[in-house]
């Protein structure tokens, strides 16, 4: 038996809803500094409940090459990343427009 999406009633490979999530979102990248004049990457505006947080994370460290974490509805990458981010964000299927 197939197991069905709750939200929108598809059998889960055809499911939709995390892509529709994605071109909806309003996304936040910028930097901050953190101790001893380190900056760091920060993506804000990302739903935690619609979209994986953890995985979009280990999909953002491994293709930059860096550390970081996901909390509180946030992502922290260390170093300055912020072109590199967006055209990411964008290759994942965010929404071009919507990422500031």
């Amino acid at each position: 038996m197939q197991d069905t999406c709750p939200k929108c009633g598809l059998p889960t490979e055809l499911c939709v809803c995390e892509t529709i999530s994605k071109e909806a979102q309003k996304i936040k990248v910028y930097t901050i500094k953190k101790r001893f004049g380190k900056l760091s990457t920060v993506i804000r505006g990302l739903d935690e409940k619609t979209i994986d947080l953890r995985k979009l994370t280990t999909t953002l460290k491994s293709h930059l090459a860096c550390g970081g974490t996901s909390k509180d509805g946030k992502i922290e990458l260390q170093g300055n990343h912020i072109s590199k981010v967006k055209e990411l964000l964008i290759k994942e299927g965010f929404s071009e427009s919507m990422i500031e």
